[in-house]
């Protein structure tokens, strides 16, 4: 499996000329590992190809290989970072609902962390919000220890939110408990080059690193969220 760092240094690698989706498939395979996605891109002659959670831009005949943003000219919009965000395994995150829900944030999150357990108690303030957290231990054992206590606790949501706002520690593990989701999660992380908690990844496509008050959070909702 190639790295980040690789497949940036490839953002434009010449291939042999070739021509259907199957031939571009394989062709960046070659290059960069195997292909999780390969759907046609909003751009004319284009394809988008996932590769280990990373979106690259493949020409029909497979001649030039791209990495970075797509942007729509007419709306400003950020393409890919959005298809970044609407990719994202939530099945790995803690989900949490307040009011409707129609506001949708993802956050990577470490429980040792004094910015995120700030974040934590600033989202108990929002109004109409959904908040999918990744477990991101990064700040050393202890952060994996408790992490693991949470994913293993039978109300996940509840068991983060009750550490982060109130310093309640998680029920005590059972003798048996399937981690390979919350490995996952941090994988995830790496993939995604977060080295700092808090992160924070809006539909939008935006990604903010580090803290942000809620007053700022309800701004990039639109002002819906508060």
């Amino acid at each position: 499996m190639k790295s980040p760092l690789f497949a940036a240094a490839l953002a434009c690698v010449s291939f042999a000329a070739v021509a259907d989706e199957v031939d571009v498939k394989k062709a960046v395979e070659a290059k960069l590992g195997k292909v999780e996605k390969i759907v046609r891109a909003p751009m004319a002659g284009i394809w988008e190809v996932t590769v280990d959670g990373q979106i690259f831009y493949a020409d029909d005949k497979a001649s030039y290989l791209l990495f970075g943003n797509m942007l729509d000219m007419k709306t400003g919009k950020n393409l890919t970072a959005e298809r970044q965000f609407n990719s994202l395994p939530l099945e790995l995150a803690l989900k949490q609902v307040r009011g409707s829900g129609k506001n949708v944030m993802v956050t990577f999150e470490d429980p040792n962390c004094g910015y995120c357990k700030k974040l934590a108690k600033d989202i108990q303030t929002l109004k109409d919000v959904t908040v999918y957290t990744f477990l991101l231990p990064v700040l050393g054992d202890d952060s994996y220890e408790k992490s693991k206590a949470i994913w293993c606790a039978p109300d996940k949501a509840k068991a983060w939110t009750d550490w982060m706002t109130a310093g309640k520690a998680p029920p005590a593990m059972p003798a048996k408990c399937d981690v390979a989701g919350l490995n996952k999660s941090a994988q995830l992380g790496s993939r995604m080059r977060i080295n700092g908690t808090p992160a924070i990844f809006f539909a939008s496509g935006e990604r903010v690193g580090g803290y942000i008050p809620a007053a700022e959070i309800v701004k990039r909702f639109g002002g819906s969220g508060g």
